[in-house]
């Protein structure tokens, strides 16, 4: 099967009313080295004939409708089934920002090889304009980077894995604590806008009580090269007096083994 620059991810499920502004901005792009997989959760509505109108036009989009268990689920079969050489996630209501955007993005990449991950900003009603600047150490614990935003190497997902499917709304956020804290990944802000991002999405509106539960430990864990020692402590301290005050018994046990088993959890 021959490779592409890019593949584009789209998970659906009864999209119709916002499928046709996200398929028109991908179409419309000036670079044209990709591939586009439309993953379809059994839509009920008019989603799957709408996008195979449009492969039907376009042969470098392809839709698959079948059962999964979730966004997350239907990302990692197409990381899996994908033939870009670099992997982009775009929601169904969402859509590119101009023509341009791929054509600038490449010639990045093309100039600058060694690169693993490469994020931008997204222009979103919900932040009342542009999301979210270059990130640090900090600041990617209390702000995700939308995914509208990244783009990712394949070899990226080989190093850190796939989205956690335990985390239903942000598994995308604990993915992002990986590679962002990895010093291992080659990664490089852009100050451009990649993508319109639409409010009312899964995880804009939907909570995620276990990735909230894990996220600081998780943070901890992941960062346990890059981190300073008085910036992972802290982080575990303002974990543990939060569940002292909710008298929550799990979370400080859970607490309390991992920083009393530093050796264990470091060589995992």
């Amino acid at each position: 099967m021959n490779s592409t620059s890019l593949t584009i991810i789209i998970p659906t499920f009864n999209a119709q009313k916002t499928i046709v502004d996200c398929l028109d901005s991908i179409v419309s792009q000036k670079f044209s080295d990709f591939d586009v997989l439309v993953l379809d959760a059994v839509s009920s509505d008019e989603t799957v004939a709408i996008v195979k109108e449009y492969a039907n036009l376009y042969p470098y989009i392809k839709c698959i409708s079948e059962p999964d268990q979730g966004i997350y689920d239907a990302m990692n079969k197409g990381v899996k089934i994908s033939i870009g050489k670099w992997l982009y996630f775009l929601g169904c209501d969402d859509k590119l920002y101009d023509k341009d955007v791929l054509e600038e993005i490449f010639s990045l990449i093309k100039d600058e090889k060694h690169l693993e991950v490469i994020y931008g900003n997204v222009l979103s009603e919900r932040f009342n304009g542009v999301y979210n600047g270059e990130y640090d150490k900090g600041k990617i614990l209390h702000h995700n980077i939308c995914h509208q935003a990244i783009f990712f190497s394949r070899s990226l997902f080989l190093k850190v894995g796939d989205f956690n499917l335990k985390y239903k709304a942000q598994a995308d956020w604990d993915h992002n604590l990986k590679w962002f804290l990895d010093t291992k990944v080659k990664k490089k802000y852009l100050n451009m806008i990649i993508a319109y991002y639409a409010d009312g999405g899964f995880s804009s509106i939907q909570g995620d009580d276990l990735f909230n539960f894990d996220k600081r430990l998780n943070y901890v864990h992941y960062g346990r090269e890059s981190l300073v020692w008085s910036r992972k402590f802290w982080v575990l301290l303002i974990d543990f007096l939060k569940a002292l005050k909710r008298w929550n018994l799990q979370k400080m046990e859970l607490l309390l083994k991992y920083i009393f088993s530093k050796p264990k959890v470091d060589n995992r």
